[in-house]
This record gives structure tokens, C-alpha cells and sequence, in this order.
């Protein structure tokens, strides 16, 4: 399993006392980031999951409402992570404090059908609107979480991308209140994402099927 950066002390965006002045975590978070994906890009090999090309600028939901989004979503359609363990009935319970952000608890079945639940966060800063978010899990490198569109009742579309020198990781999220029947999740934001620059057709279903244990 891939971990190309791992976040552990990232605070609310405060300043940290090590940094340099004017300088938030969530900066140096991004610029320290942005360095291990030049040296996977120096490597002899890249990585699937590092491409050509530069992150879409994409918009961010305005008065993006924290509390409203908290509680049970559900990944239906994903740009494939190879890092992440799970690859079927995925989903995730946000729980919202003002102090830590989301404390997000994500499970799911992993190829070899081995039912995997990772805990991690997900949280604003001070660098950022609140819909541009940072998200820290444990098998995953930290990365940026920007709420696109959301309307909280029934679906979310998120993008998160690092880019630098040409090159960029961007991975795509469309998300839904339930499992099934999300056919309308996917349709909006399959429109959301491309107004905005990234090419949907890069994105895979995620099964949910009779068989799924949603206890995360």
C-alpha cells in the first residue's frame, strides 16, 4: 500500500510555533506535499495515479455549511485511488465538531473481501474557504477535500488534487446519502465536474450490491 505523506499533526490551520512567521500548517502541509510528488515524479517509475498535466480549478460551494454536511455518505462513483484498501460498498460517517473539523470513520470491502474500516479526518484551515478543505487518513497521502457542489440531502461532488511541475494526483469523489438509487447523485455531478475541467469519463463506479455491510 502507497503512502506517499502522511499528515498526523495537522491542526485547524493555526500557526505552529516551528513555522516560519505567517506561514499555517495547512502551507506548509501543501508545499511538503507537493515535494514527495516531485520525487515520485523523479523516480525512474511514476506511479498510475501521477499523470501530465495541471489540477483543475474548480469552484468551491459557497457558505458551505459544516454542520449540515456531518453524518453518513456513501462513494458511488470515484476516479480509482490506488491506495485506498477498499473498492466496494464504501462509506464513510462524518462527525462534526468546531474544534477538530470532521473525525471521519470510512469503511468498506477490499478486493480479497476482507471488511476494512479506517478512522482519519477531515477539516477546514485557516489557508482556505471552508468548503476547501484538508483530509488525513492513515493510508493515504494528506490531500486537498474541495466541496465542488453539494446540496447536503442527497449528494456531494469533491475534488482533490496536488499538482506541481507539469504533473499532477487528482482523484474525484462523487458521494451519496444512499447506496442505491443514487443515479441522480451521479448525473449532477457528472455535470458539476465537467463545468469545471475534469474529465468524468476517468471516473468508476463504486458497486454497492445486496451483499454490502454499511457499519462504519
Amino acid at each position: 500500500m502507497l503512502r506517499l505523506f502522511r499528515c498526523s499533526t495537522c491542526d485547524m490551520g493555526y500557526i505552529d510555533q516551528d513555522s516560519p512567521p505567517g506561514v499555517t500548517q495547512a502551507t506548509m502541509l501543501k508545499a511538503l506535499v507537493a515535494a514527495a510528488l516531485v520525487a515520485l515524479v523523479a523516480a525512474d517509475s511514476i506511479p498510475d495515479f501521477v499523470a501530465p498535466g495541471s489540477c483543475a480549478k474548480v469552484a468551491n460551494q459557497n457558505n458551505f455549511d459544516l454542520h449540515r454536511y456531518a453524518g453518513r455518505w456513501y462513494q458511488v462513483q470515484i476516479i480509482d485511488i490506488p491506495y485506498q484498501p477498499y473498492t466496494r460498498c464504501i462509506h464513510s460517517d462524518y462527525d462534526y465538531d468546531s474544534v477538530n473539523g470532521f473525525r471521519v470513520t470510512t469503511a468498506g470491502f477490499s478486493p480479497n473481501n476482507e471488511y476494512i474500516r479506517l478512522q482519519g479526518k477531515i477539516y477546514p484551515t485557516k489557508d482556505f474557504p471552508p468548503a476547501h478543505m484538508l483530509v488525513d487518513f492513515p493510508s493515504a497521502f494528506a490531500a486537498p477535500y474541495e466541496v465542488i457542489e453539494t446540496d447536503y440531502d442527497s449528494y456531494s461532488c469533491v475534488y482533490s488534487c496536488i499538482g506541481t511541475d507539469n504533473y499532477k494526483s487528482e482523484f474525484g469523489f462523487v458521494f451519496s446519502r444512499t447506496p442505491q438509487n443514487s443515479a441522480s447523485a451521479i448525473s449532477r455531478c457528472a455535470s458539476v465536474f465537467r463545468r469545471n475541467g475534469v474529465d468524468f469519463s476517468s471516473f468508476s463506479a463504486v458497486p454497492h450490491t445486496s451483499d454490502c455491510v454499511y457499519r462504519a
